[in-house]
C-alpha cells in the first residue's frame, strides 16, 4: 500500500511540473463536412482531434468554451466492421459512445455533451483540431535528470511516446542525434517495478528492444531511464540515467 501510494504522489509530483502537455485543441466555428474539417486542420494545424484517455476528453470539452448543444467533428473514422482509427493512423484505444452508440449505420465520429455518435459523411458541422508538440533532438550530451531539467526549462518536457504515431516521429528525428541513444521521458520505478513517461502516465505503448524494459530491472547502483536507438530499427533500450546523451524534447 504504501509503495502505491508513493508512486501515485511520484506521478502527480512529475505531471504538476510538465502539465501533462500532449496536444493543443482547437474549436473552429465553420461548419464543414468530416473530410473536409480533416483537409483544413491538416492544412493549419495538426490533424482533426484524437482523444487517447480522459484527461484528452477534458481538455476537448474546455476547448469547446461550454457548448455542445450540436454535433462538432472529431478524428474519428470508421475503418472496418465495429472498427474504429483516428484520422492520424492511431488505433482508437480509448472510447467514450453515447448510448447505444455507434449504431453502425455511418462511418464518422462527432460529439456533443462529451459523448460520440456515429454520423453521416455529408454532415456539415463545426470541428475540434488539434496541435501535436514539435520534436526537437538536442545534441548536448547529458544525464537523464539533465536532460529532463533542460526541456521542462527550454520547450516542455522529455517527449512521451503513448503510440506508433509518436514513436515514427521519434524516428524521423533522432537520426539528427550524435549518440548512439537518445534519452526520452521514460523513469524506472525500484520501488513498485514499472516504467513510467514523465508525462505521468504507464508506459502502455512498447517499443523495446529485446532484453530491454523489464519490470525487474538492476537497482542496486542506480536508477534506470529510457532512451531509443538512433541507428538500427530505432527501439528503446534503458540505460543507467547517470550516463550522459542527446535527448528529445517536445515543444509547441
Amino acid at each position: 500500500m504504501e509503495q502505491t501510494l508513493y508512486l501515485i504522489i511520484l506521478i502527480i509530483a512529475l505531471c504538476s511540473v510538465s502539465e501533462c502537455v500532449q496536444r493543443q485543441y482547437h474549436f473552429i466555428n465553420e461548419r464543414k463536412t468530416w473530410t473536409e474539417a480533416q483537409r483544413y486542420c491538416r492544412e493549419n494545424y495538426t490533424d482533426l482531434a484524437t482523444v487517447d484517455n480522459m484527461n484528452d476528453m477534458n481538455e476537448l470539452n474546455e476547448s469547446m468554451n461550454g457548448g455542445g448543444v450540436e454535433y462538432i467533428w472529431i478524428g474519428l473514422q470508421k475503418t472496418g466492421r465495429d472498427e474504429w482509427q483516428w484520422s492520424s493512423g492511431e488505433p482508437a484505444l480509448y472510447l467514450n459512445w453515447g448510448y447505444k452508440q455507434p449504431d453502425g449505420k455511418d462511418e464518422y465520429a462527432g460529439m456533443r455533451d462529451g459523448e460520440w455518435h456515429d454520423l453521416g459523411c455529408s454532415d456539415n458541422l463545426h470541428f475540434i483540431c488539434n496541435n501535436n508538440p514539435e520534436l526537437i533532438v538536442i545534441r548536448e550530451n547529458l544525464t537523464w535528470s539533465e536532460a529532463l531539467r533542460y526541456c521542462r526549462q527550454n520547450h516542455v518536457d522529455l517527449v512521451s511516446v503513448h503510440s506508433e504515431e509518436i514513436q515514427r516521429r521519434v524516428m524521423n528525428v533522432v537520426k539528427r542525434a550524435s549518440t548512439a541513444a537518445v534519452w526520452l521521458g521514460l523513469r524506472h520505478s525500484c520501488t513498485v517495478g514499472i516504467w513510467f513517461w514523465v508525462s505521468g502516465e504507464t508506459a502502455c505503448y512498447q517499443n523495446w528492444a529485446p532484453g530491454n524494459g523489464t519490470s525487474e530491472e538492476d537497482c542496486e547502483h542506480t536508477v534506470r531511464s529510457g532512451a531509443v536507438q538512433s541507428g538500427g530499427d530505432q527501439r528503446w533500450i534503458n540505460r543507467p540515467e547517470t550516463h550522459k546523451l542527446n535527448f528529445i524534447c517536445s515543444r509547441y
